[in-house]
């Protein structure tokens, strides 16, 4: 039986050993072709986000990759260095759903980066602009995509409810006594409508003013144009929008959510000012003034659409968005940009066949596009369906033809018409009138002042109490149940081998018997609700049961009471081969499992280090400056720059081990050499603050190799719970199976 039990502990630990190989072949294949994208995309400066988008903190994350599947929009985020990374910066627009599905909170949504800034309106944590009173919210406080819009729509109409005063309130829309209302909601789109059903739900009086027509920005969007968002619950109505809509069926649905919620949009009023203090505010329309308590602006960006500034500009021909594709069957289209609202234009006409269409753009990518709209770009402009004009820029717009230079040389181009879709211009100078100030963000969070940590929101911190009640029912749950187990078989376990078989309990309590058969069966369930884990980060089916965090939090659950409840099946007693192996596999899965989720993240990065270096070596070359006179005749000429070169250079990749056996000789040699050129300096004064420098210049670059090489020992922990978890399911179906086949029922 030893010998069949160590040829099946072999033929599992062979499994799990290539399953091991399997996952670090295939990791280190993704790391390289994700690093190798990513800088590609450097050379050509096409890495950076052009909004909201997620940082990861590496001293933070714990390698569990469960973000990489999360965006709709794909491969957004990559492999670099072991940890998650934003790889396709230029194709992300903010879902935020990576942060969602990170369970340690190592993913923060920021505006702009150090290389590029964004300007936006400078508001809190509520919402609040830099106007007391004014909030801003959606797609112009850099919000733009529907769902996340809808969201901060409805929190902010939850924080104006908190600080109106009460006996103002009408209940629904509608002027107050006096004409006054609580809240004047500039804007129609999803931001300023959720605004308004949350507030209509809290019984709070409100006006809507938008310029255009009800719907905002999603009015204008090309007929069919396919809206990618995600359901969220409006008060009155329900459950709006879905995974992937049309333009018709999203205003359709906001028209029956309007219905139902008796929301009132004045439509075609334009806010020309705001005047006034918090609780006295006076927004004056093109239909006269809004006395209002609070003001909302959910405007957007793209109220006044940005122009080429080129002649014949103002000629009827242009257009700043596409209404109807049918409108230019049979005509010669010129379509400028290349951003997804310019491409879906030229797609949806050229998919018509029935235009002549062109698409200019003054870069040599259509970089900004999201990977669907370039390919289908590039597939109607293979079939000659579409003219591709890439680098091209508009010089002049004629009656029948446009003026553009493309490729180096002037190029007539025959036109009817152009839609110019580059965007939209920042209302700065209403927002300056108004008070509103506006801030460049270099990737930091929205509402979150520099040097200040910002407040969480009510719901964060009914997160934080769910999850301290969780983690405090999973431990009375774990202790129960082994405190149950203990007094159990409290007489028994404390027998040795021959006692056992001569106790009473013996036939009911050892692993074969009924009472530690059904421990045993327990046990198979909490190793296999290990694998629920896992399980939830690839399978879409359970992605909307739990979040990921309670997922990790369950999994750790298990994965601690796997071991405890397997002791008792097994009565504290190994008996062959297998099962030692076994129970040894589980022990490390447990340990790799303690360090992935508690210790790997403690260990910091080098990051921090790295910045540190080089704020130092920048100090340190100012003092090489000062020191290289010195070495003009000298004899110890070569020893001086040897140190030199040898406290500047670049941090080598180094194992754990190495760095720890090369430290002790490595600074012994480094005091040697400072010493024995401290006569080249003409006081000791100098000499001392040149040794310092160059001892904290070592040590820097120790803790940098040291900390990088401990994070890639730990990272190691990934493969080893992985591949022993394959060989503890192998070896669970072996035990099973081996105990059957012997006849080891419950009965």
């Amino acid at each position: 039986m030893d010998l069949i039990s160590l040829a099946i502990a072999g033929g599992a630990v062979a499994v799990g050993g290539a399953a091991a190989l399997n996952q670090i072949v295939r990791r280190r294949r993704r790391q390289g072709r994700d690093a190798a994208v990513l800088d590609e995309k450097r050379s050509r400066n096409a890495h950076l986000p052009r909004s909201l988008h997620p940082v990861i903190d590496t001293d933070i994350c714990i390698g569990s990759l469960s973000c990489l599947e999360a965006c709709p929009e794909g491969d957004i985020l990559g492999i670099v260095n072991g940890a998650a990374h934003l790889v396709h910066g230029d194709h992300c627009i903010g879902h935020g759903r990576c942060a969602a599905e990170c369970p340690v909170n190592a993913i923060t949504l920021v505006m702009g980066t150090s290389e590029r800034g964004v300007d936006l309106p400078e508001v809190d944590e509520f919402f609040e602009s830099s106007k007391p009173g004014i909030h801003v919210v959606g797609e112009l406080g850099g919000m733009g995509l529907i769902r996340n819009a809808i969201t901060q729509g409805l929190q902010v109409a939850k924080r104006l409810d908190t600080l109106l005063p009460t006996g103002k309130a009408q209940g629904g829309g509608g002027a107050g006594a006096g004409g006054f209302v609580d809240v004047a909601i500039v804007g129609a789109g999803p931001a300023g409508l959720a605004a308004a059903f949350g507030l209509a739900a809290a019984g709070r009086s409100y006006r809507i003013l938008e310029q255009g027509t009800t719907g905002g920005n999603m009015a204008q969007y090309p007929r069919q144009k396919v809206v990618m968002t995600e359901p969220v619950r409006l008060p009155f109505y329900g459950k709006i929008g879905r995974r992937v809509i049309t333009k018709e069926e999203l205003l359709e649905a906001w028209s029956e959510a309007i219905e139902k919620g008796k929301v009132r949009v004045e439509d075609g009023v334009r806010v020309e000012g705001i005047e006034g203090e918090d609780g006295r505010f006076v927004v004056h329309t093109t239909k006269g003034p809004v006395a209002a308590g609070k003001v909302v602006l959910a405007t957007g960006r793209r109220g006044t659409p940005r122009r080429l500034g080129v002649p014949g500009e103002a000629r009827p021909k242009v257009t700043y968005s596409l209404i109807d594709p049918e409108q230019y069957d049979g005509k010669r289209l010129l379509v400028v940009g290349g951003g997804d609202s310019a491409l879906e234009a030229a797609i949806q006409v050229a998919e018509r066949e029935l235009a002549e269409v062109a698409l200019s753009y003054r870069g040599e990518e259509l970089s900004r596009a999201r990977d669907a709209n370039r390919r289908r770009i590039g597939e109607l402009a293979t079939a000659g369906k579409l003219q591709l004009l890439l680098p091209s820029e508009v010089k002049a717009i004629h009656e029948d033809q446009v003026d553009l230079r493309w490729a180096g040389r002037a190029l007539q181009l025959p036109n009817d018409f152009v839609i110019v879709s580059v965007g939209g211009e920042l209302p700065t100078e209403f927002l300056k009138k108004a008070g509103v100030e506006m801030r460049r963000y270099h990737g930091e969070q929205l509402g979150a002042k520099p040097g200040d940590e910002a407040h969480d929101l009510e719901e964060e911190d009914e997160e934080r109490r769910r999850l301290r009640r969780t983690l405090f029912l999973y431990a009375i749950l774990g202790g129960a149940i082994v405190a149950y187990l203990a007094w159990k078989g409290w007489d028994y376990y404390r027998l040795g081998p021959l006692a056992r078989l001569r106790s009473p309990l013996h036939k009911q309590l050892r692993p074969a018997g009924l009472w530690g058969h059904g421990v045993g069966i327990a046990a198979t369930a909490f190793m296999l609700g290990n694998f629920l884990y896992p399980l939830r980060k690839r399978w879409r089916a359970l992605k909307g049961v739990w979040s990921i965090k309670d997922w990790l939090n369950f999994h750790v659950f298990v994965g601690f009471m796997s071991p405890l409840v397997i002791s008792f099946h097994a009565a504290f007693r190994s008996n062959n081969a297998l099962a030692t192996s076994t129970a040894m596999a589980l022990g490390v899965v447990v340990a790799t499992g303690i360090v992935g989720r508690f210790i790997y993240g403690v260990v910091p990065s080098a990051g921090g280090k790295e910045e540190e270096l080089e704020m130092i070596a920048g100090r340190f070359e100012r003092l090489r400056a000062r020191v290289e006179p010195l070495l003009v005749g000298t004899r110890q000429r070569a020893r001086l720059e040897a140190l030199l070169a040898l406290a500047t250079a670049e941090v080598p990749r180094s194992s754990l081990v190495g760095a720890l056996l090369r430290l002790p000789f490595s600074r012994l040699a480094v005091r040697f050499r400072v010493w024995r050129v401290r006569r080249l300096f003409p006081d000791e004064a100098r000499h001392r603050h040149f040794r310092d420098s160059v001892f904290r210049l070592r040590k820097l670059r120790f803790q940098i190799a040291f900390y990088g090489a401990l994070r890639r020992l730990l990272r190691g922990w990934r493969v080893l719970h992985a591949s022993l978890a394959v060989f503890l399911v192998v070896a669970i179906a072996v035990h099973i199976a081996v105990s059957l086949y012997l006849g080891y029922g419950i009965l």
